[in-house]
Formats: C-alpha cells, structure tokens, sequence
C-alpha cells in the first residue's frame, strides 16, 4: 500500500508540473514565445477600439533600422497596409498614401487616425528601400473603430 500511495503523490507531481509549465499567460507571454518574424502586439484582432489608435509591432529575427541605412540583410522598417492587400509584385517599393504607412524612422509603433468600422491593418516588414522581403513578413489584425476622438 505504502509503494501505491508513494506512486501516486508521484503522478500527481507530475501532473501539477505538467500544468504549470503549460500554464501562461496574456498578450506578452504571447509574443515573447511567438515564432513569427513579425507581431503586432497591440491592438489584438478582433478588438474594439477608439481612433486615433496606436499600432505597434514586434520582430524575431529581423532587425529594426531607419530607412536611410540602406538595404542590409535582416534588417529593415515597417509598413502598415490599411484596408489593402500586400502587393502582388514583392520586386516593387511599397506605395506611400493613406493606405500605406511608411515607418522610414525605424520606429516600433505608430498611431493611426481611422473613421468608424471595421478595417484590417497589416504590419508588411519592407527592406530600407521600402522592397518587401520575399518570402513576405508581415502580420495582420482586424479591428472595429466605435469610437472617434
């Protein structure tokens, strides 16, 4: 009986580890053990939000640099599509309109001013030329704006 009882406190160990260490957690647990080159941390898919709203990224593997240090492999800036698919033609430069948001200063994070809706913001990382990499990277959200400020 004794080696029985010493068994199962055993297995039950186990199980309490096993679950521990699969427990986790929120959005930064999320991100930290992502395997995508590229993240967008904030806002989540599928959330309500208010404009002007702050979109920001994060990078595995890839480097965030300004635009004006050339094309260095690995690194780059982003882009963030609005309502627009990724271009066919991975060969060219990214367009730079209001549904094309260039990142040239090597930033992390920007803030966007959209009208109330649904729209679908995808984060395309580009080389300092603005030419995306192919393969692509790039992740997207879809966010509801209820409310402008």
């Amino acid at each position: 009986m004794n080696i029985i009882s010493k068994a199962l406190a055993l297995l039950v160990a186990f199980a309490f580890v096993g679950c521990v260490a699969h427990s986790g957690g929120g959005p930064s647990t999320a991100v930290a053990t992502s395997n995508k080159p590229i993240t967008i941390t904030s806002p989540a898919t599928l959330s309500n939000v208010s404009s002007p709203l702050k979109v920001c990224m994060a990078t595995k593997g890839y480097t965030v640099e300004p635009a004006k240090k050339g094309v260095n492999p690995g690194k780059g800036h982003h882009h963030l599509l609005i309502d627009v698919s990724i271009p066919s033609d991975l060969s060219k430069r990214i367009g730079k309109d209001s549904n094309h948001v260039h990142m040239g200063d090597g930033s992390k994070c920007k803030t966007l001013n959209l009208a109330k809706g649904q729209h679908t913001i995808t984060a395309l990382f580009a080389q300092g030329n603005h030419v995306p990499y192919n393969p692509v990277v790039s992740d997207a959200v879809t966010v509801t704006v209820t409310h402008v400020k």
